[in-house]
């Protein structure tokens, strides 16, 4: 106990006797630990959270986007299965696309797997899109 009141004494005594320089020093240090503190934090969150999340069974709930990330293809091939353009990304359930194109969501929910069924080896993986955003 004696010794962790002396080096509590001994980090005041240093902390009174800082200008301003130093105070900035440490406020921006303190800024830039916390900020990379935070990012850490939610990079390891989400690295743990889509380990847990790989191959998910497709539901109507899911975006595009969401079921390319678990399959770990690029959002353009489902896009394209589903013939929809990948820019802007659409941010639409699977439910709702289902519904604009007149489909039942097992049958997008097919589409889907057939895609990504191709989209891995040991079918050769589809062009990128082109440039202008068409699938």
């Amino acid at each position: 106990m004696g010794h962790s009141s002396f080096v509590r004494q001994r980090i005041l005594q240093t902390l009174k006797t800082f200008n301003w320089q130093q105070w900035l020093v440490a406020m921006v240090f303190l800024l830039v630990a916390g900020f990379t503190g935070l990012h850490a934090v939610r990079t390891l969150r989400d690295a743990i959270y889509w380990q847990y999340h790989q191959d998910e069974p497709i539901r109507g709930w899911m975006t595009v986007g969401y079921v390319a990330h678990s399959y770990h293809l690029p959002p353009h091939i489902l896009y394209q299965a589903l013939g929809l353009p990948h820019k802007p990304p659409d941010k639409r359930p699977l439910l709702k696309i289902a519904k604009s194109q007149n489909r039942s969501i097992d049958k997008t929910r097919t589409i889907l797997q057939d895609a990504i069924t191709h989209a891995r080896p040991p079918y050769p993986p589809p062009p990128p899109p082109d440039k202008e955003g068409t699938p």
